[in-house]
């Protein structure tokens, strides 16, 4: 569909990077469906420069079938660069790095990292010119519109690293002020592909195949990034696949939807041993039943008393019995 630098992306729907979500297993999970590249979640420059354990996981995961980005945040470039040269010697899988300059949240924002970066465009460009440069490999860049309450910003950010060879950029059409509330303003970033001669991902409320189609068409993007849309709903993915390549669109019921929870479980307990990982997927189980009828007291249950993956299979069968009553 399109390249990042040399990478061959072969589907115009990507996974976007979330926090405390978007482990491996969810990343795997997720490939499964047909996303064209995944991405970590955010990993912070500053832990792996100081060594922390927990960062430096984030960053050491096996080859997919699909590339593999790690995203950075930070304020520098010359930490970012030192964190990216850390995590080349960390893992030999990685295929590209994505840099936050998008992050909303307060205790990022306040560092001078996510998207208050974007205050300062030529640092932006700066940053993107040395992870380059330093590690040869692709860099992309997620931004929203501005800073705070900024919804100008952007055009010159996307300006600025194009000029330091961004391979990739993917936008939120909303301020860091607006974080994930109202509509995304697709108004303000319409055409926008005519003055942007990298691959464009376009990324907010992706929640149905109608949102990609309508999203692109404003747009003219590349791609879409799928968030919270495909919490629960992978079958998003392949949709936006099947209509894009003139292929019919899958139906989900119940029966899929367990099997797709229980595979993702399985996958997270590989990852991270049964405690943990269901621990993990307390915040994850319940949005594969969104829509499902008397499902309320079985998404309450899958929040707060999954412990185990016997657990898990005991509250799906009483919910199934329920809903046969």
């Amino acid at each position: 569909m399109f390249k990042i630098g040399n990478l061959e992306i072969k589907s115009n729907v990507v996974l976007a990077p979330m926090a405390g979500i978007t482990s491996n297993a969810y990343r795997k999970f997720c490939a499964s469906f047909g996303v064209g590249y995944v991405v970590t979640e955010m990993v912070s420059d500053m832990g792996l420069i100081y060594g922390n354990k927990e960062t430096k996981s984030y960053v050491t995961f096996e080859k997919l079938d699909v590339p593999t980005g790690v995203q950075l945040f930070g304020n520098s470039a010359e930490n970012l660069t030192k964190a990216a040269l850390i995590c080349e010697k960390l893992n030999e899988n990685i295929d590209f790095y994505d840099i936050n300059m998008g992050c909303p949240v307060p205790k990022v924002t306040k560092t001078g990292a996510g998207s208050s970066l974007m205050t300062n465009p030529k640092l932006c460009g700066d940053i993107v010119r040395a992870v380059k440069e330093a590690t040869h490999k692709p860099v992309t860049i997620k931004i929203r519109l501005g800073a705070g309450n900024s919804k100008d910003q952007f055009l010159d950010v996307i300006d600025e690293t194009i000029k330091a060879g961004v391979n990739l950029i993917a936008i939120h059409p909303r301020s860091a002020k607006e974080m994930y509330g109202g509509k995304p303003h697709w108004e303000l970033i319409e055409n926008l592909k005519d003055r942007v001669n990298v691959p464009l991902i376009i990324s907010g409320n992706i929640f149905t195949v109608e949102d990609a189609v309508e999203a692109l068409k404003i747009t003219g993007a590349d791609g879409v990034m799928v968030a919270r849309g495909g919490m629960g709903n992978p079958l998003l993915i392949t949709n936006i696949n099947n209509y894009f390549n003139n292929i019919e669109l899958i139906e989900s019921n119940l029966e899929k939807q367990i099997d797709y929870c229980l595979e993702l479980a399985r996958l997270l307990i590989e990852e991270k041993g049964e405690t943990i990982g269901m621990r993990v997927y307390r915040s994850i189980a319940s949005k594969f039943f969104d829509g499902f009828p008397k499902s309320k007291q079985l998404k309450c249950r899958l929040s707060t008393e999954l412990n185990s993956y016997n657990d898990l299979l005991r509250i799906i069968e009483d919910y199934k019995k329920e809903i046969l009553i």
